[in-house]
């Protein structure tokens, strides 16, 4: 099974309907799964154009914990299926997790 030996939470904030994408790609590189959350951003003095750049208000959020081993490959999976090089395509970042709770799945490869 995986160790979730420091386990890192990677939050993932991009364009409507991109969620689904992220999830693919980073289950197949190795993630369990994910979490996605919807939300709505807004740019400096609500204006709706940044640097000149169209900004859409509804975003997906991913959560997705992994191990430490794995967060590197993660990102960049997610850098890639995102398009997150591009402006305004959204943002990724990986903090640091205390502990982890009731994630049965993530510790045990087969628990049935």
């Amino acid at each position: 099974g995986i160790e979730m030996q420091n386990p890192r939470l990677i939050v993932s904030i991009v364009r409507k309907g991109w969620g689904d994408t992220i999830l693919e790609a980073t289950m197949n590189a190795g993630a369990h799964g994910g979490t996605v959350l919807f939300g709505r951003g807004i740019g400096r003095n609500e204006q709706q154009r940044v640097f000149g750049i169209q900004i859409e208000p509804e975003k997906e959020v991913v959560l997705t914990i992994v191990p430490a081993a794995l967060k590197d490959v993660m990102l960049q999976e997610i850098i890639r299926a995102a398009e997150l090089t591009v402006p305004g395509h959204g943002l990724a970042f990986v903090v640091a997790v205390e502990a982890v709770a009731g994630i049965v799945h993530l510790v045990e490869e087969n628990p049935f």
